[in-house]
């Protein structure tokens, strides 16, 4: 398995944000992570990733407990692009797009053909290879969130995760990232799990659809189980239709503009 994850628990002080959580994940699958603000899911991520320490609960990686990583196998392993990344250093763009390869470079050694290969790739998949050479610290946001993507890509590990990665992406640049990482993992056998606000985004890549509230677990499946106008109203307290969509080839969510339930 990818993941597996049994009663985690976690808190801010004295808060709850995490609660009792358990669910597997399958390798080479596309996991959509939804929810309304402040369920957990950017918490979740952090603890799969190791940025932060589960009160209570248990994560295995691929069979093996999370904390019997060293940080080099994490980070050839699991690769994040996180919520809007500040930097604050003047990096050149392609000198932060090839710290996704430190994982796989000794400490006095150079890199490698291959290394230079993946972030070549990568940066072109981004499109951020007009770029290459330019401050990060002056681009726009959606210029940034796609180098940080070219460094995940980099990375080239078998679990990615993404927290609203394309949330400052236009539309254009979020389907074709997306569709990129969803070449990754019917092509490769990748696993992504991926929060999303948009939740007919998430229909439209996603293999599998977890759907949190309050810190729990509230639905998890196929998009056809997950997403229902009843599961909709209970957790995000508006009013919905959702219906195959023909052009889209996928289910997709529409809402009335006053959004009551």
């Amino acid at each position: 398995m990818a993941f597996t994850v049994e009663n985690l628990s976690f808190a801010y002080g004295a808060a709850p944000v995490v609660s009792g959580l358990s669910f597997t994940l399958e390798p080479g699958l596309f996991y959509g992570l939804l929810g309304p603000n402040g369920c957990g899911k950017t918490t979740l991520l952090d603890l799969l990733v190791r940025y932060r320490k589960p009160a209570q609960g248990q994560i295995r990686l691929c069979d093996k407990p999370l904390e019997h990583y060293s940080n080099r196998n994490l980070a050839r392993t699991v690769a994040l692009v996180a919520q809007n990344p500040v930097i604050h250093f003047p990096y050149r763009v392609k000198d932060l797009v090839m710290m996704g390869r430190h994982p796989y470079i000794g400490r006095f050694s150079s890199p490698t053909v291959q290394d230079l290969n993946a972030v070549n790739q990568a940066m072109d998949l981004a499109d951020v290879t007009g770029f290459a050479q330019a401050p990060v610290t002056e681009l726009s946001g959606g210029e940034r969130q796609r180098v940080m993507f070219a460094r995940a890509l980099a990375q080239d590990t078998p679990v990615l995760l993404l927290d609203e990665a394309t949330s400052n992406l236009d539309i254009r640049y979020s389907l074709s990232l997306l569709d990129s990482v969803r070449a990754g993992v019917a092509e490769r056998g990748k696993t992504v799990i991926s929060v999303f606000h948009d939740i007919n985004l998430a229909a439209l890549f996603c293999d599998r659809l977890l759907l949190m509230s309050r810190g729990s677990l509230y639905s998890q499946g196929s998009v056809e189980d997950v997403l229902n106008a009843e599961t909709i109203r209970e957790v995000y307290a508006v009013e919905a239709l959702v219906q195959d969509e023909p052009f889209s080839g996928s289910k997709q969510v529409f809402y009335r503009r006053d959004g009551k339930a």
